[in-house]
């Protein structure tokens, strides 16, 4: 566990001095500064879990500077000092967002009583967050495969060093559950999860998402950002997507990996951080390596401890486990009593190809839970799995240039309706075709069904 960092910000140096010694004898990292100025600057730079603010400072007076932190994207408690208290003073601070309120001269079992107590609190209201998050990603290891069992294995071994994980594998198998999974078990669970989608951010934005930047030195913002590297510090990033960095961004952070710490965009002040990193690609990197747009020392960098998810088609033992699971999950998220799914519909769901994995089975079980109103989910509900997605690439081919194309789309929504009636079962299927079942699943390839024997 990381130790709690403290700002002191007091214009008298015996204040800063005193409080300094007496905290640090408990244990905590302090920082000081003596002007309001100087303490919104370290602010923007480094993360405190409290602030202990003097009301009567020069220039820029506390509770303007109270306002100024409530206002930023982190907040940290905050514990105004003050020489003069009043009531008036305490209820203005207080309204502003002040933990508590400290008169001088300080007593030192106050001091250390009343920061602990606001540490609690920070701790607390960041529990919750956190809590939140865990409760919206359902974040559960489900199967029993002999794959999801040596990831189970991995991932016990992993959470308790600080090794940075490359996490591979297809879209929707589940590489940031993977992530979560190892942040939680690992020391910095009490600390922060962050994530990056490097696919989702364009390249000219990546850096700033990385990095931070104050609102000075760059166009159009309106306030300074911290990047995500320090906000996970003590705790975890997770970098989704790696592939789709840019390789201006893949060298900046390689050196921050070197070094442990970087530049804000528009500062000449280095940052240290403390940031467990975890990587998932669906890409190969070897091969956009090998065609110049992945950089080679940042994939060692990162690839200390790889893991690969396998998709869902190659462990289908734990798909009738994912299916029961989520069934009750939205039974429960939707307030409908629980369904379960006949034995016909199961075996269309091994027999489906599930080319989005995980995540696709997730949204499938949903709209079944949503859409069913039968207790049991069956043959005749099938139609809700893909034939959606299926009809909307027969459209696609609407209007048909050539007959030949017309009849090659007639021929697989024919199909598609026969294997929807039968369950999924190619053999019945073909009997009600009259074809042989080995041209039946040749066609099936041919024509791209989703489902197969």
């Amino acid at each position: 566990m990381t130790q709690e960092r403290i700002l002191v910000i007091d214009d008298e140096s015996s204040i800063r001095s005193s409080l300094q010694g007496i905290l640090e004898d408990e244990g905590f990292v302090i920082r000081t500064a003596e002007t309001g100025e100087a303490g919104l600057a370290l602010l923007k730079t480094q993360n405190f879990g409290l602030v202990l603010l003097d009301i009567w400072l020069p220039e820029m007076n506390g509770l303007e500077v109270l306002k100024r932190i409530r206002a930023m994207d982190e907040r940290p408690q905050i514990v105004v000092i003050s020489g003069h208290g009043t009531v008036e003073t305490a209820v203005t601070a207080t309204k502003l967002g002040a933990f508590d309120f400290l008169e001088k001269p300080l007593s030192l079992e106050k001091v250390v009583l009343t920061v602990k107590n606001a540490l609690r609190q920070q701790k607390l209201e960041e529990e919750n967050v956190q809590l939140r998050e865990r409760i919206k990603s359902r974040f559960h290891l489900v199967g029993k495969s002999a794959a999801i069992q040596k990831l189970r294995s991995e991932i016990k071994k992993a959470a308790p060093t600080n090794g940075r994980i490359l996490i591979t594998g297809e879209s929707g198998t589940g590489k940031k559950l993977i992530a979560r999974l190892i942040h939680q078990q690992s020391r910095r669970a009490d600390k922060r999860f962050v994530e990056i989608n490097c696919a989702a951010i364009p390249d000219e934005l990546i850096e700033s998402e990385l990095f931070g930047y104050l609102k000075d030195d760059t166009p159009h913002a309106v306030k300074d950002k911290k990047g995500k590297l320090l906000l996970a510090d003590g705790g975890t990033l997770f970098l989704d997507e790696i592939g789709d960095m840019s390789l201006k961004t893949q060298a900046k952070l390689v050196k921050a990996m070197v070094e442990q710490k970087y530049e804000p965009g528009g500062s000449s002040e280095t940052v240290g951080f403390d940031t467990r990193i975890i990587a998932a690609t669906s890409r190969s990197l070897k091969d956009l390596i090998s065609k110049g747009r992945f950089r080679e020392d940042i994939f060692f960098r990162l690839n200390v401890i790889p893991m690969a998810i396998p998709p869902l088609r190659e462990r289908p033992e734990d798909i009738s486990l994912l299916i029961n699971y989520y069934l009750r999950y939205y039974s429960l998220e939707y307030g409908k009593k629980p369904k379960s799914i006949s034995g016909e519909a199961l075996r269309a769901f091994l027999n489906y190809h599930w080319p989005g994995n995980v995540s696709e089975l997730m949204n499938v079980i949903e709209r079944f839970v949503i859409l069913v109103e039968e207790e049991e989910i069956g043959v005749a509900h099938l139609n809700l799995l893909v034939e959606t997605r299926e009809q909307e690439q027969i459209h696609g081919l609407h209007p048909f240039p050539t007959l030949p194309q017309a009849a090659l789309a007639f021929e697989r929504n024919y199909i598609h309706r026969a294997l929807v009636k039968n369950g999924w079962d190619t053999d019945k299927a073909a009997a009600e075709l009259d074809l042989r079942p080995e041209i039946l699943r040749e066609k099936i390839k041919a024509h791209q069904i989703a489902f197969i024997d």
